[in-house]
């Protein structure tokens, strides 16, 4: 069953890691795809999806940027004959460093992609999705929106802005038929994460990645693109301002020692 046949969709960050993983999969299910980045490799990822016989284009945007999204958006609607899903997943992580670290122009960065390109994204969604009386945004926030410990300030700031702008938004356009909502992966491995997991091969530490959730493991960007293509089917027409945590169990617990089995 193709859960997403005949939906035209958006999904930003699409050049690797997560987005790239979620593109292949929507067109897997159906969905004309726009697939959107700043990096010259999102071509690669809509040369794949045509190469199964999917439809995509790739547009080459800065999710920052309010011209760039009305763009996008206003692309996706022309080439596609509307707009039924974005997933407004682009995203920096800034690394981590010491507190005092941070510069006013490392937050400005961050927080303009992080949040204030999601805020664009669903502005320029809902401005089609509201007279059409349907759609799904999806956002990508983080579990380090949702507790310390998982990324820098700035980051987990961004992402906690993000979770709280899904909630927000949401009511803003209830009954409006639109649902909102973002997912909060937890440690995936993704360029972003990939230094992580290339120093713990290089120690042979690899088995303690992912040691603090009940999985005992990281995740794969496919895992959280399966999340998405639940949000975004028909699937999940009631649910709506969550933030669903993709993290092996990771937020179910307050910090403890893992036990010994």
């Amino acid at each position: 069953m193709k859960r997403l046949e005949g939906k035209s969709a958006v999904v930003t960050g699409a050049a690797s890691g997560i987005g790239r993983a979620t593109a292949l999969l929507f067109a897997e299910h159906g969905a004309k795809v726009i697939a959107v980045d700043r990096a010259a490799e999102v071509e690669a990822t809509a040369e794949a999806i045509r190469a199964a016989g999917g439809q995509a284009l790739a547009l080459m945007r800065d999710t920052s940027q309010e011209a760039d999204v009305a763009d996008y958006i206003e692309v996706a609607v022309r080439s596609h004959g509307g707009l039924d899903v974005v997933y407004a997943n682009a995203g920096v992580s800034g690394g981590m460093r010491n507190f005092d670290d941070w510069s006013v122009d490392d937050w400005t960065h961050i927080l303009s992609i992080n949040l204030i390109g999601t805020f664009l994204a669903i502005k320029y969604a809902a401005r089609v999705m509201v007279p059409a009386g349907r759609g799904s945004i999806i956002c990508t926030a983080s579990v380090a929106g949702l507790r310390s410990g998982a990324g820098g300030p700035p980051y987990s700031a961004s992402k906690a802005g993000v979770v709280s702008l899904v909630q927000t938004s949401a009511n803003q356009f209830g009954g409006t038929g639109i649902r909102i909502n973002a997912i909060c992966p937890g440690l995936i491995e993704t360029g972003m994460t990939q230094p992580i997991f290339d120093r713990a091969r290089e120690r042979g530490t690899e088995q303690k990645i992912g040691q603090l959730n009940p999985l005992r493991r990281g995740g794969l960007p496919h895992e959280i693109a399966y999340a998405a293509l639940f949000l975004a089917s028909d699937e999940a027409s009631y649910v709506n301002g969550q933030a669903l945590p993709v993290d092996g169990g990771l937020t179910s617990s307050l910090p403890v020692v893992p036990p010994r089995l």
